[in-house]
């Protein structure tokens, strides 16, 4: 049985979008859900890829470990993880955060940072990496 998010998922994938178009839409095969979770993830795989040797050792034993991420990798990791996402097309990056209210929060940024002189350069530091949750 299907969730109603698969079937949205599917139906998008199927959907014919040539104007021409009269009748159904044209069988497609069908998706492998499990090929598209997770797709877009910047996980070990990635890291090994990116990385050098040394900084993907201390981030694989951080992961294990779950332990603050080391400050002497963090840039390193940060601008991996910025050209990864930009080579996907992403443009925002979203700290994801789960205080203590039971409920989670977000904050969003850009990978732009305005330079003042009305130019724009892609930033993401490792202090932007490892932010903590704001006070607020």
């Amino acid at each position: 049985m299907s969730s109603p998010r698969q079937e949205a998922i599917l139906a998008i994938l199927s959907a014919d979008t040539t104007e021409e178009s009269s009748g159904p839409a044209p069988l497609r095969p069908a998706v492998d859900m499990q090929s598209l979770f997770g797709r877009d993830v910047f996980n070990l795989h990635a890291m090994r890829e990116r990385l050098p040797r040394d900084v993907y050792r201390k981030m694989e034993k951080t992961i294990r470990c779950r332990a603050p991420m080391p400050a002497d990798i963090a840039d390193i990791v940060a601008s991996a993880i910025r050209d990864w996402a930009l080579e996907r097309g992403a443009t925002h990056y979203t700290h994801w955060f789960q205080p203590m209210t039971g409920v989670t929060a977000e904050k969003h940024d850009a990978f732009l940072a305005p330079t003042g002189d009305g130019h724009a350069i892609q930033e993401f530091s490792g202090k932007m990496l490892v932010c903590g949750e704001p006070d607020a």
